[in-house]
């Protein structure tokens, strides 16, 4: 073998030694990168896991302070629903029973499908839809002349809505809703505004807006529930010191209605 073999053989060697410690310097790299992203991806995991723990709606947080009678709410379902709206002549002009069942007990409600057609109609397809299950009373009013508990949205936000709406019937032309009326609620659009959310008056209520709110029921029991539910009081950080989530949280757990025999 030549010289120059030899070195062309020894370069080769080294060569290749070189090679394979760069492989293995690589490697090493790989590893420890590899090694930081699963203990980031690991903490992430935790972190988010936590999270998705804290906000899963089937478990809810922490017991609440319940007014005396209740049980504790159970977590909403954020029904989402995109519903046609029903023919009115499903209220059929007759008046009808709603039972609302919440965790505080039985609300009973008359339905007056003739004067408020629409929104009977609406209610009754929602009822028997379940769109109300497991769904949190959002809204209480406690100040003078503004005395009502707001319920209707599944999300529990006041923003849900069933995918259709409808225009004011049987508003009252004074602006003032008697204690023991239920009404609509409804967005800015007295025409296509209304939906899913209704309000329980539990002392006279004056809002004067000039197109009004749809009446289309009263309280014939459990009148003393929302009584109950706005002795406690609204919580802090709400639209007012008078408007607010209820302290004393309720929900409405089911929905059945019936028709009246006459």
């Amino acid at each position: 073998m030549t010289k120059k073999q030899e070195r062309d053989r020894a370069r080769r060697r080294w060569e290749k030694q070189q090679a394979t410690a760069a492989a293995r310097a690589a490697k090493r790299d790989r590893t420890r990168r590899v090694a930081a992203i699963v203990a980031t991806v690991a903490v992430v995991a935790a972190l988010v896991g936590g999270l998705a723990i804290a906000l899963r709606p089937d478990e809810p947080d922490k017991p609440q302070q319940t007014a005396a009678g209740c049980e504790q709410p159970p977590a909403p379902l954020g029904t989402a629903a995109k519903l046609d709206l029903p023919d009115k002549a499903t209220a059929k002009g007759a008046m009808w029973t709603a039972t609302l069942t919440t965790n505080c007990g039985d609300i009973v409600l008359d339905l007056d499908g003739a004067k408020a057609p629409q929104a009977v109609a609406s209610f009754i397809q929602l009822a028997r839809a379940d769109y109300w299950l497991r769904s949190p009373c959002q809204r209480l009013g406690v100040g003078d002349g503004f005395k009502l508990l707001q319920c209707g949205d599944p999300t529990g936000t006041g923003q849900g809505n069933p995918g259709y709406g409808f225009g004011v019937e049987n508003a009252p032309k004074d602006g003032t809703y008697p204690r023991g009326s239920v009404a609509m609620a409804r967005t800015q659009d007295p025409a296509k505004g209304n939906g899913g959310q209704f309000f329980l008056v539990n002392g006279e209520t004056s809002l004067p807006d000039p197109n009004g709110y749809t009446i289309f029921g009263t309280i014939t029991k459990g009148l003393d529930i929302v009584d109950k539910v706005a002795a406690a009081g609204v919580q802090p950080g709400g639209e007012s010191e008078t408007i607010g989530a209820p302290n004393a949280p309720i929900s409405i757990l089911r929905v059945a209605v019936t028709e009246k025999k006459a």
